[in-house]
């Protein structure tokens, strides 16, 4: 298990809940802005550079190196130096696949849908019940 989820189970054993929402709620504020977001859905897939995010996601290299340093903070991502450059990663394989779950239930789609237990939403065109 990576170090950094052990450390994490660990603290929820030894915290009470509030406390252990206090620590969690900066890195879920940290996933929350949009651009942060889509940085660590592209680093769900595998590891990056600054470059290869810019050209996924059309932003522009000071701005994606402030959401990374931003994800970094909070350690969700991690830079490996190559060369002139650096990889970025995500923190731990876990981080992963619930992420690539949210993105798909916000999405709405049939996938979606089907894995999201809250009921599903009206479409305004829909008759009231």
């Amino acid at each position: 298990m990576p170090q950094i989820l052990e450390v994490g189970l660990l603290a929820a054993r030894d915290l009470g809940q509030r406390d252990y929402a206090r620590l969690l709620a900066p890195k879920l504020k940290a996933l929350a802005d949009e651009t942060r977001l889509a940085l660590v859905l592209c680093l769900s897939e595998r590891p990056h550079t600054v470059r290869e995010l810019q050209d996924k996601t059309g932003l522009g290299q000071t701005l994606v190196s402030h959401h990374l340093g931003l994800l970094k903070e909070q350690g969700l991502v991690t830079a490996t130096a190559q060369g002139r450059s650096n990889t970025y990663a995500l923190c731990c394989d876990q981080l992963a696949e619930p992420v690539r779950l949210l993105a798909t239930l916000a999405a709405l789609t049939p996938v979606g849908k089907a894995a999201c237990c809250v009921p599903e939403v009206l479409d305004a065109t829909d008759p009231l019940p």
